[in-house]
């Protein structure tokens, strides 16, 4: 039998693993330039921590979470998202006591049991930002403001567009759940069996359903934008504000409904037009009550998660060819005795870390430079015999097909911007 992945795990490739670090640097260093750090969580939680904070009524919690018991009975699940790990590790570790404000930053694999689709998969990667501590709206915005900027230093922007709503909270939501229900009530014939259930017992989760029959009837419902107290209104025209003063596009979406019951007030989702129904590459939100009902203290926050396949594909439609090829130096050589000089010749590039690549065995030199073209090398080194005894290599600018003499010497110490 051939061995094979799993449905809907995949593996990265050494071609596109370049793309994966360029995005996880700049990530990096953007949350690092606005005060956050990283912490690397558990990839497995008690499946309480799932249940009580993304909500029993979810798909997510109701369908797609990977989990079993454990040998001493207890229920355990992959990480399906990573705000709630976040957060019991936030709590767990009294990281409150420590600061008014934390800020933290995360990356890595994440599990859900859906069907797999272009750049959607069940075992899948994510990288997220989590902000505890400040409910003022500046806090929305400034996160917000950095997501954007990592977009526009990993120069994706220009393909994205930032959505912003509101779903309020525990003041006015109730109400805007008993116009939902009105709404619905007539149509619950018409509703999935879910929706059905959902109607009596949270009647927002009608509005992420993705039965078409569900989704059609939902397009028409009321919005929560538009039944929010004034404390909601406020806050949601004050972010709107913020991120206008500093130049951060955004479009008003009242239809957004995130996946999630734990998020209130400012939602948000980042989308592309490029990448056909999966469209949203980042989302995110505040969720002002999730500490407090995971045993914490009560404490406001707001956080994002960034998709990260679906940044791959795109970033692979912005930058098709040649993007991470990182190779400086490509030696190539004919002979034995070259062969022996050029692996001390590599050997000194590399401990000046000069990325430097040698061809194995004995290959003609067509051959040789034909793979140093495609390792997409800065320089070829071509090192024979003739040149040996005189001391030289000849140099090659892969870029300029140009091709000269240098010592063997002033070829160690040169200078190459990659």
């Amino acid at each position: 039998m051939k061995v094979r992945s799993i449905r809907g795990f995949h593996d990265i490739l050494p071609e596109d693993i370049k793309r994966w670090h360029f995005i996880e640097e700049k990530a990096r260093t953007v949350f690092e330039l606005y005060g956050y750090s990283e912490i690397r969580i558990p990839v497995m939680e008690f499946t309480e921590v799932f249940a009580r904070s993304i909500g029993a009524t979810t798909d997510i919690v109701e369908k797609e979470m990977y989990t079993f018991t454990d040998r001493d009975g207890s229920s355990l699940t992959l990480r399906p998202e990573g705000t709630a790990g976040v957060v019991r590790a936030y709590i767990e570790n009294s990281m409150y006591a420590k600061s008014p404000v934390t800020k933290l930053y995360y990356g890595g694999m994440m599990f859900r049991h859906e069907r797999p689709q272009k750049g959607r998969y069940r075992g899948f990667y994510q990288i997220g930002a989590e902000l505890f501590g400040p409910e003022d709206p500046s806090s929305d915005a400034e996160l917000i403001t950095m997501l954007w900027q990592f977009f526009e230093d990993t120069s994706l922007s220009k393909h994205l567009k930032l959505e912003l709503s509101s779903l309020g909270d525990e003041k006015c939501r109730p109400r805007y759940k008993e116009e939902l229900v009105d709404f619905f009530t007539p149509y619950r014939d018409d509703l999935c069996d879910d929706c059905r259930r959902r109607l009596n017992t949270n009647p927002l989760r009608i509005l992420d359903c993705k039965e078409k029959g569900c989704r059609e009837i939902a397009q028409n419902a009321p919005v929560m934008i538009e039944n929010l107290c004034f404390e909601c209104c406020e806050h949601f025209e004050d972010v709107k504000e913020r991120l206008d003063s500093v130049g951060v596009s955004f479009v008003v979406n009242p239809r957004i409904v995130r996946g999630l019951d734990y998020y209130t007030r400012t939602v948000f989702e980042v989308t592309t037009e490029e990448l056909g129904a999966q469209n949203a590459v980042a989302a995110g939100g505040r969720y002002d009550g999730l500490v407090e009902e995971l045993g914490g203290p009560a404490t406001p926050a707001v956080g994002f998660a960034i998709g990260m396949e679906r940044l791959i594909l795109l970033q692979r439609q912005a930058v098709p060819e040649g993007f991470g090829k990182e190779v400086q130096v490509f030696i190539a050589h004919l002979g034995d005795e070259a062969c022996k000089k050029a692996f001390e010749i590599a050997f000194e590039l590399r401990s000046r870390g000069i990325t430097t690549e040698i061809d194995y065995g004995s290959r003609s030199l067509k051959s040789q430079l034909k793979r140093a073209d495609k390792s997409g090398a800065v320089y070829t080194f071509i090192l024979g015999e003739d040149e040996l005894d005189r001391g030289i290599i000849k140099l090659r600018n892969m870029a300029e097909s140009t091709e000269e003499e240098i010592s063997i010497q002033d070829a160690l110490s040169l200078t190459i911007d990659k």
